[in-house]
């Protein structure tokens, strides 16, 4: 067992002795969990770095549980409050939503069920990023849905994990609530915290702020999408990946190509994305192992997807000696 994961264990143990403690510990039980709760909250680079989405699948609800369990008795520790939002979204988005899509074509109304389930998960890590930000900028939940452009503004470069996650759990919960009026209404909100973000700091996290923006940007034009904007954060997000990452190629291919019917151009975009080395950069494995997956999915389901075959390439004409 590696090192971190027997650290967590033990933490595990120091929480199951915090919690026995009575009210005339309260100080002491507040700081010990405080201390798990800081510890647990940068245990990701253990999920993210792992090859077996299965494996970090099942093990994902009761960490996040775990979070929940300790933000009733630290409802302010910021660091926790962050990694249980990017958590649930992460999870939702990898898992919930992703196997939705895998049901589509053979159990439709699970995976309306799973889609519905999937939003509920994003709001609710959404929820988790708003009181973060809240503990600097009391109202500031409120202030985002009424004046985003001036709400926004209150926001400083220190805070920029906790501006992309909210904008990543809201911003997935409206593309998969689209057909919810009241979830399409906050999409302004969602559209000034990106644009916050970018004005902080456009290479976030090596790419994964403009990833996120290529699916906003594939929404419908009457909803503010734009093919010129997606097709510059698709190329935003692999030049700032230095080409490890498989997620922006997968993004891009099923929020632009399927859309416009662009068959050949999906296909040599999922075939960039399954070229990359997984373990090129072990803080993306995970998420590379996720993306592959969806798009080996996404090629063998290529004929439901799309309306006309693939026109097979004209042969090569030999040269005359």
């Amino acid at each position: 067992m590696r090192p971190r994961r027997l650290r967590l264990r033990s933490l595990a143990a120091l929480l199951a002795v915090v919690c026995s403690v009575g009210s005339a510990g309260c100080s002491i039980r507040k700081l010990a969990i405080n201390s798990l709760a800081g510890a647990l909250a940068e245990s990701g680079s253990v999920y993210a770095s792992d090859p077996d989405p299965e494996l970090v699948r099942d093990a994902l609800p009761f960490a996040l549980k775990t979070f929940e369990s300790l933000l009733e008795s630290a409802p302010e520790n910021r660091g926790l409050l962050l990694a249980t939002c990017s958590g649930f979204t992460q999870y939702s988005y990898a898992f919930v939503e992703a196997q939705a899509g895998r049901l589509e074509f053979s159990d439709y109304p699970e995976s309306r069920r799973l889609g519905e389930r999937a939003l509920e998960l994003y709001l609710r890590a959404r929820d988790y990023c708003l009181r973060g930000l809240e503990l600097d900028h009391p109202g500031i939940g409120e202030r985002l849905v009424s004046e985003p452009g001036d709400a926004v503004l209150e926001l400083a470069a220190k805070e920029i994990d906790l501006v992309y996650w909210t904008a990543a759990s809201w911003g997935s919960a409206v593309a998969a609530g689209l057909h919810r009026l009241e979830v399409v209404a906050d999409l302004p909100a969602v559209q000034a915290l990106f644009d916050r973000a970018l004005a902080i700091d456009e290479s976030y996290s090596d790419g994964d702020l403009h990833q996120a923006l290529i699916s906003l940007a594939a929404l419908p034009a009457a909803m503010g999408g734009s093919r010129e904007a997606a097709d510059r954060h698709y190329a935003r997000a692999v030049e700032l990946s230095g080409g490890r990452a498989a997620g922006p190629h997968v993004t891009y291919a099923a929020s632009v190509l399927v859309p416009a019917q662009e068959r050949a151009a999906f296909q040599r975009t999922l075939t960039a994305a399954l070229a990359v080395d997984p373990d090129a950069a072990p803080p993306l494995r995970l998420a590379n192992h996720v993306a592959q997956s969806r798009a080996r999915f996404l090629l063998d389901h290529a004929d439901d997807l799309f309306l006309e075959p693939l026109e097979p390439l004209e042969p090569l004409e030999e040269a005359e000696p």
